[in-house]
């Protein structure tokens, strides 16, 4: 099962107040979680998808994808996974992946490329372009291991997962790696190829002008 965490999106993307307004992090936040949504709806031969969260955007969009809604009590990313997993784990679900919302340039490609690399029982990790985050992890077993998030969860993750015996895939997908958190991250995504949600936001917005952070 794919489990992607989001939370309350109006509290979203404190680090980017130095450029973007409340309103505009709130538009991204959106952006960004149906550009993620999107891209799983449109990946062939995917596993199920939850969308773990309380924010009702985030609710009514997974509805409008025909996904499930497991209800969290917005208490943080890992408490979200955590309860999420448990819930797999009593459902007798054989593996997870778990990728986030603020990733808007995954792709089906890339996703199936975590899944063609994943062993039978191990995990894959995809860390984020700074290598410190984890922006993509794959456990089969469904709670091979306890997921941590937060700026430097790769290490963690990577010695957590060594630590069960099993293989351990890293793949760097360029597209999965590219998360959104920092003024810089907003350029790089307006200037990358395609026409997200997100891209065009940020595009309307003409950084270029503003303060760099």
């Amino acid at each position: 099962m794919i489990l992607v965490p989001i939370k309350n999106l109006a509290d979203a993307k404190q680090r980017l107040s130095s450029i973007l307004s409340s309103e505009e992090r709130f538009a991204l936040a959106q952006a960004m979680c149906e550009d993620v949504l999107q891209a799983l709806a449109n990946w062939r031969d995917r596993p199920a998808v939850a969308v773990v969260t309380s924010d009702r955007f985030a609710r009514e969009l997974a509805a409008g994808f025909n996904f499930e809604v497991v209800a969290d009590d917005n208490s943080g990313e890992t408490n979200a996974i955590e309860m999420a997993t448990a819930v797999c784990r009593e459902r007798g679900e054989k593996s997870t992946l778990v990728v986030p919302a603020d990733i808007p340039l995954i792709d089906g490609s890339e996703l199936q490329k975590v899944v063609d690399s994943a062993p039978p029982r191990g995990a894959v990790l995809v860390p984020d372009a700074a290598g410190r985050g984890t922006n993509a992890a794959w456990r089969s077993p469904s709670d091979l291991f306890p997921l941590r998030f937060g700026n430097d969860s790769f290490l963690p993750h990577l010695a957590a997962a060594k630590a069960t015996g099993l293989p351990c895939v890293v793949l760097k997908l360029p597209g999965i790696a590219r998360d959104v958190d920092r003024p810089e991250d907003l350029r790089e995504l307006a200037s990358a190829s395609g026409e997200r949600r997100s891209q065009k936001l940020v595009r309307s917005w003409n950084l270029g002008s503003r303060n760099r952070a």
